[in-house]
């Protein structure tokens, strides 16, 4: 039967010198007892904590100089020049030729935009090219040869930088004048590969292409048949009938009837499409239903049903691969720490880690002083026995704790009429009058709207508002007065509530005395004239939507909208990895279209084809003046991509290119509709679908361990479901940890009757 005490015995052999190099077995610099050696292995542990505290990989360089280098690296100092790099190097896109800044994207108003000179932006762009062949040049060495040979992200880092540099180049011998610049289609790769769970996102969208390939054949197909059945269908036999106008239209050949019915798919161009024919036969109307039927309510929820049944569990695989990280890397920080156990005495009983080694690593680690405290108090709660290797685990779940500062304590006031204030300001109910208040205010902001919605701003009289808008606001200042009063100023500035009502009140209170220091106390018929920076109608209208916004403050007071609103707020910060896969998609398209159809749309007169707006057709490019989505800028493809994105008039933009640059255009847009569209909105809200069932279902749970106002912690993500997660066994840890690359290990439950030696 197997030693109960195996699982906890080190896996780690600490033969390791000063040089990063495997010492030789009895060798002086890897004696047990030097103090090198001693630093080494703390270092060694610190290193290791950070990773598992960070969810990072540990297969990397453990000498002393790497893990310098390492450490140097993840601090925030370089990731934050890391990440200010990548910025910029997306920002150029901005800036640099055809430049997008001007105040306006209609073509018909833009002024000429400012055309940095050659060279400028160049400069910018080789020093975060520079910065980037730092980044590839630290990942490569700390990971070693053998595992940057087989890393297919740090092989694309290094194709990619060569060929940046290759075409940053060329862009110089011709002096900026080339139209198509590889490399800035290249830079959301260094966005990409920044991210961990962005690279997780594109493995899953990867294992999930074959499922969402069979579905949109099989709405290939179904678009086909009906595209071949309705050119069948709608040939008129007179000129002029329903038939007739309905092929004209719609139907006129194929590439018109796959783009008529393509659009119908996502019903931009519903009921448009069917009233020609529709209207000569009521009976035509089942070809246009059943094909809607078929293909955006069963197909296409089809498609999302089976993205989300791809991507369901994706939240709890990516935690359970952190969960692996951190298990994997605070065992190797206990392998690393219990063999200067063993290694202290001369025949060891005993397996574990000592307490004040622990302690002395732990101040060795960067963490936050809250954290810091709590492993503390629980490391002492052990007493100064050995710490297990499940005792050494159960630490870092304190790290998945945010820990909840007690609010500061309130004033005593010796009155007892203060201290019976005091209960009133600080009680509930005492904040339901203010936003009951506060409701008032909105409510007679709303009325006067609604009253003065056909009066021009000139010939407004706002005296009543602007005498209702001084009461209110100096409610808002008694209301935060008392608050201070009973609460004390530390106890106010504790609640992030209070501190967005005191922000806007005070807001509210300075422009309030603006207003009535430049253009005095209000009046019937009050309407004077401009005076300074901003009118009389422009200060109103700023405290009156400064005041909707306060309103705001009811979140936390409603229990259940407070519950949906921080489940939005955490969906919102799991999903930056499916924001940042948005991003590279919009930015890699933008540069493809600008590249495309830059200077294509013209506007009318000077020799431009463009017909005027009056002999425009109705509900064409030019008659809905939708001049400004083009394509002339970087920021103007950003939002006609968006615009196309929401499918909302999107067959316009279809008719317009193809007029202004041919019918393969409708390549570019169908392509961006299925990646956008169809791909990453079902991708989303099916991720959508998974976080807010998981944290849905477990409100009460939440609730229950971090809701508790008695509580001092509140549980992260991680902890919470931690139930439904597996935990690694003892075999795959010490499994995984034995196939270090950097590291000497012993087997299991084999010593060496050395210390030191495997």
């Amino acid at each position: 039967m197997a030693d109960p005490r195996a699982e906890s015995e080190p896996l780690l052999s600490r033969a390791r010198g000063d040089g990063g190099r495997d010492c030789p077995a009895g060798s002086a610099s890897c004696r047990p007892g030097a103090a090198s050696w001693r630093d080494l292995c703390f270092d060694q542990a610190a290193v290791f904590i950070e990773d598992a505290i960070q969810y990072r990989s540990i297969n990397h360089r453990m000498d002393v100089r790497s893990m310098w280098l390492y450490r140097l690296y993840y601090s925030n100092t370089c990731q934050w020049i890391l990440s200010l790099t990548i910025f910029l190097i997306l920002f150029l896109a901005f800036i640099e030729s055809p430049s997008s800044l001007t105040s306006t994207a209609d073509i018909r108003y833009r002024s000429a935009p400012w055309d940095p000179p050659c060279g400028l932006t160049e400069g910018v762009e080789v020093l975060c090219l520079l910065v980037f062949v730092a980044d590839v040049s630290v990942k490569s060495y700390l990971v070693g040869w053998a595992q940057f040979r087989t890393n297919p992200w740090l092989l694309a880092y290094l194709a990619v930088l060569v060929v940046s540099l290759t075409d940053w180049i060329v862009s110089l011998s011709l002096l900026c004048q080339e139209r198509l610049r590889i490399r800035r289609l290249l830079r959301p790769f260094f966005l990409m590969q920044n991210s961990s769970m962005m690279k997780k996102t594109l493995k899953c969208i990867r294992s999930s292409l074959p499922e969402m390939a069979s579905v949109l054949l099989l709405l290939a197909l179904h678009l086909y048949v009906f595209t071949m059945s309705g050119m069948l269908l709608f040939t008129g036999e007179k000129q002029g009938d329903g038939q007739d106008r309905e092929r004209r239209i719609y139907f006129r050949n194929l590439p018109e009837a796959l783009t008529s019915l393509l659009v119908l798919l996502t019903t931009a161009n519903n009921p448009d499409v069917m009233i020609p024919a529709y209207s000569k036969n009521r009976a035509y109307a089942i070809f246009f239903i059943v094909f809607t039927l078929i293909g955006s309510l069963f197909l296409m929820n089809l498609l999302t049903a089976i993205i989300y049944n791809q991507f369901r569990g994706y939240l709890m695989k990516s935690f359970q691969t952190s969960l692996f990280r951190r298990r994997l890397g605070v065992r190797a920080a206990y392998e690393v720490l219990s063999s200067l156990t063993a290694e202290g005495e001369a025949h060891p009983r005993e397996v574990g880690v000592r307490p004040r080694d622990f302690l002395q690593v732990l101040q060795r680690v960067q963490l936050s002083s809250s954290h810091t405290q709590a492993v503390v108090e629980k490391v002492r709660s052990y007493g100064g026995d050995l710490l297990s290797a499940g005792e050494f685990q159960k630490l870092f779940n304190e790290f998945d704790k945010r820990v909840i500062k007690e609010p500061p304590p309130r004033p005593e006031y010796p009155s007892p009429f203060l201290r019976r204030a005091q209960i009133v300001c600080s009680h509930r109910y005492f904040d339901y009058l203010g936003n009951f208040i506060a409701l008032g205010n909105l409510v007679s902001i709303s009325v006067f709207l609604v009253i003065d919605a056909d009066v021009l701003p000139e010939d407004r009289d706002d005296f009543v508002l602007g005498i209702l808008n001084c009461v209110f606001i100096l409610y808002y200042l008694l209301e935060l007065l008392l608050k201070v009063f009973a609460l004390g100023l530390p106890g106010y500035l504790a609640h992030s509530s209070n501190v967005f009502d005191g922000l806007l009140t005070v807001v509210l209170l300075v422009l309030e005395i603006s207003t009535l220091a430049v253009y005095r106390f209000p009046h019937p018929g009050w309407k004077p004239e401009r005076l300074g920076l901003l009118s009389l109608w422009d200060m109103a209208r700023l405290v009156n939507t400064l005041i909707v916004v306060r309103f705001l403050r009811i979140i936390p007071s409603l229990k259940l909208m407070a519950v949906v609103a921080s489940t939005i707020l955490d969906l919102i910060r799991n999903m930056r990895a499916f924001g940042g896969i948005l991003v590279v998609v919009y930015y890699v398209f933008a540069i493809l279209g600008i590249s495309l159809f830059r200077g294509v749309i013209v506007a009318p007169g000077n020799g431009s084809l463009s017909p005027d707006n009056s002999s425009a057709p109705c509900g064409s490019f030019e008659q809905l003046e939708y001049w400004p989505n083009n394509f002339d800028d970087f920021a103007a493809a950003l939002i006609t991509l968006w615009n196309v994105m929401v499918v909302n008039n999107w067959q316009v933009f279809l008719e317009a290119y193809r007029r202004y640059s041919g019918p393969w255009s409708k390549i570019y847009f169908v392509l961006w509709w299925l990646v956008s569209s169809v791909i990453w909105v079902n991708l989303f809200l099916a991720l959508i679908l998974e976080n807010f069932l998981h944290k849905w279902d477990r409100r009460s749970h939440l609730q229950s361990l971090a809701g508790d106002p008695d509580s001092t912690y509140q549980m992260s993500a991680e902890l919470l479901f931690r139930e439904v997660l597996e935990e690694p066994t003892e075999d795959e840890l010490t499994e995984k940890l034995s196939h270090h690359p950097h590291l000497r290990l012993c087997r299991l439950g084999l010593r060496a009757e050395a210390p030191g030696h495997c």
